[in-house]
């Protein structure tokens, strides 16, 4: 991510073209983290499911009050879902080489 703040958010989805240590290309091709919309509906569920059982076990809401936590929690965490799909959809496709990283943290 060119911008490590995910709370500024009018720079927070922007990436760069390419690695600054290995040279990786990040967009492979056209629309490459399209996919990523697939890991982000993914883990937005999930924080609706727990948000939800926490909102009705714990708090003991009913099904139309607990949307409205429901709502709260997927826009306050929505910035972090986009980066995390994205990271995670990446991760799919080139596999991590732990010697490059190293390589340049003695650059």
């Amino acid at each position: 991510m060119a911008e490590p703040n995910p709370l500024k958010l009018n720079k927070a989805f922007k990436m760069n073209e390419t690695c600054n240590c290995c040279g990786l290309k990040y967009m492979m091709e056209p629309s490459f983290f399209y996919g990523a919309m697939y890991v982000n509906y993914s883990l937005s569920v999930g924080i609706a499911i727990i948000t939800f059982v926490i909102s009705v076990l714990g708090f003991d809401l009913t099904l139309l009050q607990s949307f409205i936590p429901i709502l709260i929690m997927l826009i306050l965490t929505a910035p972090l879902t986009i980066r995390w799909s994205r990271i995670i959809w990446i991760n799919f496709f080139v596999s991590y080489d732990a010697t490059i990283e190293i390589d340049c943290q003695n650059e």
